[in-house]
């Protein structure tokens, strides 16, 4: 399979481009940091050298930059068999006192990355009748939080982004799946005092990502939540 991860370089996007790599596929990898995009991959390379992977680094967040992204991804004259819309970020807050532009910012990087990037390689997609859209969402996209504010309205918005492509989509056999996870270690877990025993790690959405991944053409999984087995923090 031909596999598209944005956000690839650390944390869930690298977890799955690990998974996908260990099992052979290959890889088309964004992040914004290019060094550390670089590293990830040459980290892929060296233990699947078996393994294609080609990456570019690229601001999704910003409009140009999705749209650039996407047509290097034509150029490589590749229709994706897996889309794992993975870019983003958090800001805690309120909505009553956090700071001016965090709305856009979570915006930009947690729902336009996605809608920008996908409708860049949906027409592919939809000629060749095939492919699987995976958009990570959260905990955050179902239920208001403390802190949450302007990252929980972006995670709803990009659920709602899901379900309208999961609608769209099924008469040209894409399938479209929301991964909807609570508190995972990632590197904003680090330093916290939360142990890592106490929520999931990267692996767990990797797996259940690849898993989703397998099922047949006739079989799709449109939501997965997944929570620590103690709760939510």
């Amino acid at each position: 399979m031909n596999v598209v991860i944005t956000g690839a370089s650390r944390g869930l996007g690298w977890a799955i481009a690990k998974k996908f790599a260990g099992e052979g596929h290959q890889l088309f990898l964004s992040s914004r940091d290019k060094r550390r995009l670089e590293q990830a991959a040459d980290e892929i390379m060296r233990l699947h050298p078996g393994v294609k992977v080609k990456y570019k680094a690229a601001d999704i967040s910003l409009k140009e930059e999705a749209l650039a992204l996407g047509d290097w991804l034509l150029q490589q004259e590749i229709s994706p068999d897996v889309l794992v819309n993975n870019a983003g970020s958090f800001i805690p807050g309120s909505v009553h006192d956090e700071e001016e532009g965090v709305l856009e910012k979570m915006i930009a990087v947690n729902l336009y990355s996605a809608y920008y990037l996908t409708r860049q390689l949906l027409p592919s997609m939809m000629q060749k009748k095939s492919g699987h859209i995976f958009n990570l969402c959260s905990i955050a996209s179902l239920k208001a939080y403390e802190n949450g504010g302007a990252y929980s309205i972006s995670k709803f918005a990009l659920l709602g982004f899901t379900k309208n492509l999961r609608e769209e989509l099924k008469s040209f056999n894409i399938k479209v799946t929301a991964i909807l996870p609570g508190a995972v270690y990632t590197d904003s877990w680090a330093g916290s005092g939360v142990s890592q025993d106490r929520i999931m790690q990267p692996a767990d959405i990797a797996e259940l990502v690849y898993a989703c991944s397998l099922l047949s053409p006739q079989a799709c999984v449109e939501e997965i939540v997944v929570r620590p087995q103690l709760g939510d923090l």
